[in-house]
């Protein structure tokens, strides 16, 4: 087994070990490293080789600590490998373990798309050395549950598979004159993030600025990894929503509407759209990416409404095995995992709490 950091020559065969594996994400792509070195972490992509063939992978990001020559490491949707093979899963994450003491981290963070159902790669990840992470509801860095839509069906039989309102809405916004494209360029980023931003403010979410969006369109529109698509009435655009492309699977990321015209239903004709893009793609299935947990689901949950929109479509749930850390350094982990928090919280409190007294 030989073990190595991965080079722009590498590029090409990491991205494609990555993509066709049964659950390779974008988030261990190259490209997904291009775009988050523009807002201060560095790439880390390394893999493992045998008979000259890839047989692991793993993208990670590193992020400095600020006034400190310590960092933390997260490879997220990763490390790609067989998870079954414990031989494979313990040579590699002691190579990730050796990398991470190299880089001064005190934890290299990991979660890898993989079934909560599936004991066996939990068991081996722990004996490898990773320690599950307590989470909220929702999940960590990434979600902890999923809906995807399987798309081994015919077009016409994937619809048919919708709720019967689904299908209406996607027929009304239809009859109403609702149009969706796809051949969008970047400068219909602009009227999606405003879309966006009207949608955060009617639903009480944070929105990255838009630079972000420029960035995440410069590294993944190129290679195909990315679409937009904007739904218009009546000449204005009044939905859109990004989702991505990395081998045969699909995933829905941002979704924005105004708040005039939600009559029409466009939000529906947008993911009709979508999902018949993904099946033409060849993908095997289309991920309406984070939902709530089903055990014990909070009544008061702000996300109830977005699970049912989803729900309308009849993925099937999937729960993930959630975030696991290696820690490296175990005084500093408590520091940064526990103390810091905690601290950050009452710093926040206390501002609150000037800010109410001098009113």
């Amino acid at each position: 087994m030989e073990y190595k950091l991965a080079t722009e020559e590498d590029r090409q065969r990491f991205n494609k070990f990555v993509a066709d594996f049964d659950w390779g994400d974008l988030l261990q792509s190259f490209e997904w490293g291009d775009l988050k070195s523009r807002s201060g972490w560095i790439p880390i992509r390394v893999y493992a080789e045998q008979s000259g063939r890839i047989v692991a992978a793993a993208s990670i990001l590193k992020r400095q600590i600020p006034r400190t020559s310590r960092c933390i490491m997260y490879a997220p949707r990763g490390p790609v490998l067989d998870t079954h093979n414990v031989e494979l899963v313990n040579s590699f994450c002691g190579f990730l373990r050796d990398l991470a003491v190299d880089h001064r981290a005190i934890l290299l963070k990991i979660d890898p798309p993989i079934p909560i159902e599936d004991t066996t790669s939990e068991t081996n990840l722990r004996n490898a050395g990773f320690r599950p992470v307590k989470t909220n509801g929702f999940g960590g860095t990434q979600p902890k549950c999923v809906m995807q839509l399987d798309l081994d069906k015919s077009l016409d039989e994937l619809l048919a598979s919708f709720k019967p309102k689904w299908r209406y809405n996607i027929r009304l916004a239809q009859r109403k004159g609702v149009t969706v494209r796809l051949d969008c360029t970047k400068a219909d980023l602009r009227p999606f993030y405003e879309l966006l931003v009207e949608t955060a403010r009617r639903d009480g979410f944070l929105v990255r600025e838009f630079r972000y969006f420029e960035d995440m369109w410069d590294c993944l529109v190129p290679p195909g990894y990315m679409r937009l698509a904007l739904a218009y009435y009546q000449g204005e655009p009044i939905a859109g929503a990004i989702a991505y492309i990395f081998g045969n699977k699909a995933w829905y990321v941002y979704g924005a509407s105004a708040n005039q015209h939600r009559n029409v239903m466009p939000n529906h004709l947008v993911q009709w759209t979508l999902i018949s893009w993904a099946k033409e793609s060849g993908c095997k299935w289309y991920d309406f990416r984070g939902v709530s947990p089903r055990r014990d689901p909070r009544p008061d949950d702000r996300l109830q409404g977005l699970n049912r929109f989803k729900e309308g479509f009849s993925p099937r749930f999937v729960e993930y095995i959630g975030e696991y850390d290696m820690v490296i350094a175990p005084g500093l982990y408590w520091l940064w995992s526990f103390a810091r928090p905690r601290v950050q919280a009452m710093l926040k409190l206390r501002r609150k709490l000037e800010a109410t007294s001098e009113v």
